[in-house]
């Protein structure tokens, strides 16, 4: 029996530790022993997270709910090669690495390899390189990084990408504004909420496509690149991430990988030679 000292103890004790969880979240649960790619063979599914947005990596048709974009036809290739079924899962930039860890989803394409992120999601070889870009308001037009790196500068990113990572450490004076989507960070551009959003240079190339009135297409000084590399959770077996190597490797090499890229832009009426001059996939 507990004394009423020791439950009052007890009770003050549980609540401290409520408190001290509401400051810091918990720590994500343990990831499951089945192992990844037994999991995604008995299933028979490959789940893969896509944002909304992202042409033309990703694209869902708003009235049939289906997906596209060229990111969506590399994973297609992959669940067929494993002989399992695509399905895509909804994700923001905020939660894939959450997701991956928690066995919300199997793959990832887009959270940028860092050393934080790779504790808590196991990173394969980069697919390809993509180039940081800004998307300007007519009548402003910084050449570099330099330039863009003042307190009157206003920028736009999406919350929570690499994006941000690379404004954050090479325009850290601009006022910085971060957004949940990339059209709300495009409308506020058109309406001079801020001078420019960063991105990437395919992702410009396609809302410029959409949307010329938005401004204009700069790549700035020193030329930054992201490696996409898809991202796996983390599991002893380690079997999936090896397909997934593998199946970048052979797809790299054959130049594949540039092909439903290439594709992908010419879906939007996107030509290779639209690319900056500077510019190499």
């Amino acid at each position: 029996m507990f004394s009423r000292r020791e439950f009052g103890g007890g009770l003050a004790v549980a609540a401290a530790v409520r408190r001290r969880g509401s400051e810091r979240p918990a720590s994500p649960p343990e990831p499951a022993k089945e192992p990844n790619l037994a999991r995604i063979l008995r299933t028979r599914r490959l789940r893969v997270g896509a944002f909304l947005g992202e042409e033309p990596y990703f694209y869902k048709n708003s009235t049939t709910g289906q997906w596209s974009g060229f990111l969506v036809a590399m994973a297609g290739d992959l669940a067929a090669a494993l002989g399992v079924e695509l399905a895509i899962v909804e994700t923001n930039w905020a939660d894939t690495v959450t997701d991956l860890h928690t066995g919300k989803i199997d793959l990832a394409y887009g959270p940028s390899p860092t050393a934080q992120r790779a504790m808590f999601a196991d990173f394969s070889t980069p697919l390809f390189h993509d180039t940081i870009a800004i998307l300007v308001r007519h009548g402003f037009a910084p050449k570099s990084w330099v330039e863009l790196n003042v307190p009157e500068s206003l920028v736009g990113v999406d919350a929570g990408s690499a994006r941000e990572e690379a404004v954050r450490r090479f325009a850290g004076n601009a006022a910085i504004t971060g957004f949940k989507s990339r059209e709300e960070a495009l409308q506020a551009v058109q309406t001079g909420r801020v001078d420019c959003f960063v991105a990437t240079v395919l992702f410009a190339l396609a809302a410029l496509k959409k949307n010329p009135q938005i401004g204009e297409l700069v790549v700035p000084t020193p030329q930054l690149r992201t490696a996409l590399c898809p991202a796996v959770p983390y599991d002893d077996d380690r079997r999936f991430r090896g397909v997934v190597d593998a199946w970048s490797e052979d797809h790299r090499g054959t130049g594949q990988i540039r092909d439903w890229i290439l594709a992908g832009l010419a879906n939007l009426g996107i030509e290779p030679s639209d690319l900056p001059s500077d510019v190499s996939l």
